[in-house]
Order: structure tokens, then C-alpha cells, then sequence
């Protein structure tokens, strides 16, 4: 790509984020820097810099604080098109990538599977990926930005972790996104850049769109919506825990809370574009929703306060999409709970087919 070089000589940088040359006397060096997460008590962000020497290395040290079992992130583009996007252009024009999660499975087979694709992963300019298991309160993610960050409620221990990897702490920490670059896929480079490990592959094993719908396949990876962001400490699952144990919501036995609160955003935003499911399908997301709230009406304020705010988008979004609210889908019992469910009045305006004919049936739509 003319005018851009490498990001540094100071240390290994992935060869698919180029350096504008008018940027050359800003350096970056490696090391890390870490701060509260907004409405988390004793969590934190991790942010790091690290040559990519080192990555492999910090991934596989990393899975040994998992109880076990973690899930892999994947992000990557799958439109060929947006390649030829670079961060010359302004925010709004820039497409976001998709989001991929494995299911839980050992951290070992993560990492096994994941190996034969790590160069790829690190080097390539629009592609992410990371390692979490929400349980335990932990994740790392390296991002297409080729930075890494930690969400721990133990920072002291991520700390010596880096620390025991060469990485220090930094006070005045310089990430690439502080000046001017390029992303490059590894297609868009000469061979002669590419690390060793690379410059033998085929065009089509260098291609982000094969290699990562590979994993995808390998993984059992389904896609997420990124809309809802949120961190949940090990003490407020556990909390969480204690009150889903009353045995109320049998048929969600085992799912964790996160991914229920996903699971409703996710459900949100597909009534939004047409919800293609019946009406049995429909009610179990608004049971979804009924979970929640028994959670945040049963739970410290502190925690309550904090899933209200989680869900306050999702919630918006549904209400705003609700018609015919006068009428009422008959809800489950629920007792003790306090707030009016708004979930149950009405339905969404944009039914599907399916959808339609079992409100049909049922008789909803007469007079």
C-alpha cells in the first residue's frame, strides 16, 4: 500500500496494520494500562501492546485460568467488498464485522483447533479473535486494531501475568489507533512481507473469508449481535445463581445469565427486522424477559440497578415496535412479581408469516 511502512521496528508488529510514513516519529512500544469498568465493583479493562512474538504464548498462558472449559470469539468481515476499506475513511462509513462465539468446550481443544491458524489470526488486518468464559469473570481479546484487552475481576493477577510476560505497565500507553494507519489483509501483501510461517501458503489458506469460516465450522460458531455490552463479576453470577436456583424457570436450567440477557437483545433486534418464529417460539423469548426481571426484583439493588441498565436499550427498542397494546398475550404466573410486564401487551408490529396465522388462530386479531 504506497505511504505506509510497518508499524515499528521497535518490536514485531503484524504486518496487516501499516503505519502512515507522515506518523513515523510516533512509536509504539509495549506495554499495559488498566482502569475500572463503569458499574462493575473491583472489575476491570486491561488494555496491552505486546510483538506478536509474544501472542501465541500469552494465549496459551491465558487458558490455564480458565476452570476448564472457555468459549473462542471470532470477528472478521465476511463481504469481500469491505477489504477494500481502510481507516482513511470516517467512522460512519466503515462496515462493522461480524461476531462469531464457539460454544463452551475445554480451553486445550480451543487451542488445539486454533493453531494451525494463529499466524493468520495475528497478522491479518481484519480479523479478531480472543478466548472467555463469562463464569469465571474473565476474557482476552485481540482485536483487528492488534491490541489486547482483559476483562478480569482479579487485575492483580492479570497484572503479574503480563509482568511475567515481559509486558509493563505503561502510565502514557501509545496504541496503534493513536495515529494514522491502514489495515491490510493478507492477500494485499507481497510475499516478501509476510512472516515466514505465511509467505508458503496458498492464496486461498492466506484468505481471511476461508480460514475464518473454517474455524467457524470447526468451532460449531454461531454469530451474536455486539449491540449489548456488559461485564458481570463473578459475585454477581453468583448472586444471580442463588436466586435462579428457586427452580421457577425450569426450562433454563443451566444457560447463563449473560447469554439470556443476549439472548433477549438478540430476540429485540430480530423483531425489528421480522420475527420469522410461531407463536410458542414467541413466548418463550418473552419468558426470557420474565427471568430477567425476576432476577433484577429479587436482587440487591446494586445488581438490579445494573441489569435495568443492561436491558434498558433492548427494552426500548421492543416497546417502540409493540401494536395493539390495549390487548394482552396471557403471561405465565409469576408470583411476587411487582412491575406490570409491558412484554406481554401487544405484539410486534412486523409479524412473520408463521407468527401471523397463530395470532390468527388464537383469535387476536377479531373485534
Amino acid at each position: 500500500m504506497k505511504g505506509s511502512t510497518p508499524l515499528s521496528e521497535q518490536f514485531q508488529s503484524p504486518v496487516g496494520l501499516r503505519r502512515w510514513c507522515t506518523d513515523s516519529e510516533k512509536v509504539p512500544l509495549e506495554g499495559y494500562d488498566l482502569a475500572l469498568l463503569e458499574d462493575c465493583e473491583n472489575a476491570y479493562r486491561l488494555t496491552a501492546v505486546a510483538s506478536t512474538e509474544k501472542i501465541p504464548q500469552l494465549v496459551r498462558s491465558f487458558s490455564r485460568y480458565f476452570p476448564g472449559e472457555a468459549f473462542c470469539i471470532l470477528e472478521y468481515y465476511p463481504d469481500p467488498e469491505v477489504l477494500t476499506s481502510t481507516c482513511q475513511d470516517s467512522a460512519d462509513k466503515r462496515p462493522a464485522p461480524e461476531v462469531y462465539y464457539s460454544p463452551y468446550l475445554p480451553a486445550e481443544e480451543i487451542l488445539q483447533v486454533l493453531a494451525p491458524y494463529l499466524d493468520r489470526l495475528i497478522h491479518d488486518g481484519f480479523v479478531g479473535f480472543g478466548l472467555a468464559n463469562n463464569r469465571a469473570g474473565l476474557e482476552m481479546f485481540y482485536s483487528e486494531e492488534k491490541v489486547l484487552t482483559f476483562f478480569t475481576d482479579n487485575h492483580l493477577r492479570l497484572c503479574d501475568f503480563l509482568t511475567c510476560n515481559g509486558i509493563s505497565y505503561s502510565s502514557d500507553l501509545s496504541l496503534p489507533t493513536d495515529y494514522g494507519h491502514d489495515h491490510v489483509s493478507l492477500l494485499g501483501l507481497p510475499r516478501k512481507e509476510l512472516p515466514a510461517s505465511l509467505a508458503a501458503m496458498c492464496d486461498s489458506d492466506l484468505d481471511s473469508l476461508n480460514f475464518c469460516h473454517e474455524l467457524v465450522e470447526l468451532l460449531d460458531m454461531y454469530p451474536v449481535e455486539e449491540g449489548l455490552s456488559f461485564f458481570l463479576t463473578r459475585k454477581e453470577q453468583s448472586q444471580v445463581t442463588d436466586i435462579l436456583e428457586q427452580n421457577l424457570f425450569d426450562d433454563m436450567a443451566g444457560n447463563e445469565f449473560g447469554g439470556l440477557l443476549l439472548d433477549w437483545s438478540d430476540f429485540v433486534s430480530e423483531c425489528e427486522n421480522g420475527f420469522d418464529g410461531d407463536l410458542e417460539e414467541y413466548r418463550q423469548a418473552l419468558k426470557i424477559r420474565d427471568c430477567i426481571q425476576y432476577v433484577i426484583e429479587a436482587a440487591p439493588s446494586e445488581l438490579a440497578g445494573k441489569i435495568e441498565k443492561i436491558v434498558a436499550e433492548p427494552d426500548s427498542g421492543f416497546r417502540n415496535i409493540l401494536t395493539d397494546r390495549r390487548k394482552r398475550l396471557d403471561p405465565p404466573s409469576l408470583p411476587g412479581l411487582r412491575q406490570e410486564r409491558f412484554w406481554y401487551h401487544g405484539v410486534v408490529r412486523n409479524q412473520g408469516t408463521v407468527l401471523r396465522r397463530d395470532l390468527i388462530r388464537k383469535g387476536w386479531f377479531s373485534s
